[in-house]
């Protein structure tokens, strides 16, 4: 996963979240767009949790 693709997804999502409760989207959509935030934040604290565990690795090792 690189975390600076996630990043922008993210961004997307939130501007896209930020767009339709602008403009009176239904509460289902809003939350559809929401979950796909929530799940992208996810995937990003694992991704960042991999490139430390794997710098820690190879500071331990080194």
């Amino acid at each position: 996963m690189d975390i600076q693709t996630l990043t922008v997804w993210i961004r997307g999502r939130y501007a896209a979240l930020k767009a339709g409760k602008d403009t009176g989207q239904s509460s289902g959509e809003l939350a559809l767009i929401a979950g796909a935030l929530l799940l992208g934040a996810g995937l990003l604290v694992l991704a960042i949790r991999s490139k430390l565990m794997e710098k820690i690795g190879i500071i331990n090792s080194g």
